[in-house]
């Protein structure tokens, strides 16, 4: 099966690359671009109206899509912004400065939080419990042992690390440990549209967030986040959208919420990413394209590329370098860590100048797979590989 005519317009612009970082910067179905114009064209129709088609149309078409690909049963808690920092910060803006405010979380969260969480560590009020994730195999028994010892008013951890690749324990598999107080908001960047998702359980429990610019295949710019169903937190930041339905009615008094996902909402935003993202989702619709056939089409692009790795006998890239402890709990890239920095950096160097992109973090070489990815594609890799 192969899916390369999907993404013809932005292969043609690379043509003799080997893009292996749709982890960080995927391409785009040429089903996006149409959808892009239709966002002018609703705009230029529409003007001050075009908020009807959005809110009317658009956010509920995109809600029904996500939830069903997430299996999660209320759709109207889904919320949209711009990226998921916006998203999260609404949901911390929700401790009161003043009070104490404890926070669990892992070593391997993405730049965003772990920068905000350094900043928000600047108030003498605000503690942080740091669980290291490696080594993973006894990641899952630290996080259990950390959720019995201590009280936090907020969890944070992720899906799938973006450091490594390594999926999570299932929410699901430890939320019997936190009190029904306590916020758990997890990040799905990096498993949406990659990993099976079945939300289900914890619909009522958690925040979800995740977004359009990676395994969703839309680009930047639309993100969201599954509200727990009957949350009656109020945001501090807040903008006009998040009691849409009341404009008309005096804005004075006390600031009330919208009842459902929106009252997590900010302001006016660019909707041309969501327009894309439903592209996407009823791409996959048309086609019978589920998650669980995309996760199955990458893990076998990954033991070919690792088929090569094994086989060129790389003093870098090799098992021993490779993080993963299995093939069945892991994303859809893989990550090398190496000596240094340095090596990294270099080796992605060469790389580049054959053909290859590929990124790094640190001293960890990532490489990412996608629909657009054939078996045969590795033999530029073979190739690279075995260069003097």
């Amino acid at each position: 099966m192969s899916y390369k005519q999907h993404y013809s317009q932005f292969i043609a612009k690379h043509p003799d690359r080997l893009h292996c970082s749709p982890h960080s910067h995927h391409y785009w179905p040429d089903v996006t671009r149409q959808a892009q114009l239709d966002y002018w064209d609703d705009s230029a129709r529409g003007v001050d109206h075009k908020w009807d088609e959005i809110f009317g149309n658009r956010i509920p078409a995109v809600q029904g899509h996500l939830a069903k690909l997430l299996n999660y049963p209320r759709p109207e808690q889904i919320v949209f912004a711009g990226n998921t920092h916006e998203l999260l910060y609404r949901v911390m803006s929700c401790f009161a400065p003043d009070k104490p405010l404890h926070i669990l979380t892992t070593d391997s969260e993405f730049y965003s939080f772990s920068r905000q969480l350094r900043r928000l560590t600047e108030r003498p009020q605000v503690k942080v419990s740091m669980i290291a994730v490696g080594p993973f195999a006894s990641f899952e028994e630290r996080w259990r042992e950390a959720l019995r010892t201590a009280d936090y008013q907020l969890i944070f951890t992720s899906q799938v690390f973006f450091n490594s690749g390594l999926v999570a324990p299932a929410v699901d598999s430890w939320i019997d440990l936190v009190p029904e107080q306590t916020q758990v908001v997890v990040d799905g960047y990096h498993g949406c549209g990659a990993i099976p998702t079945d939300l289900s359980a914890v619909a009522d429990r958690i925040f979800y967030l995740a977004g359009s610019y990676k395994y969703l295949q839309a680009g930047e710019g639309c993100c969201f986040m599954l509200v727990p169903h009957q949350c009656r937190l109020r945001p501090e930041y807040t903008g006009w959208f998040a009691d849409f339905a009341s404009l008309a009615k005096p804005q004075d008094g006390r600031v009330e919420y919208a009842s459902d996902g929106l009252r997590f909402a900010g302001a006016t935003m660019d909707y041309s990413a969501l327009y894309r993202l439903q592209a996407v989702l009823q791409w996959w619709d048309e086609d019978n394209l589920t998650v669980a056939q995309i996760h199955s089409y990458v893990q076998q692009l990954q033991r070919e590329f690792l088929a090569i790795i094994d086989a060129s006998e790389h003093s870098q890239l090799n098992r021993d370098s490779l993080l993963m402890a299995d093939e069945n709990h892991h994303g859809h890239f893989l990550t090398f860590e190496l000596a240094s920095a340095e090596a990294v950096s270099a080796l992605a160097a060469e790389l580049a100048e054959a053909g290859i992109e590929a990124d790094y973090r640190g001293n960890r070489l990532r490489f990412g797979f996608a629909l657009y990815h054939e078996s045969a594609d590795y033999e530029r890799l073979k190739k690279a590989l075995a260069a003097p």
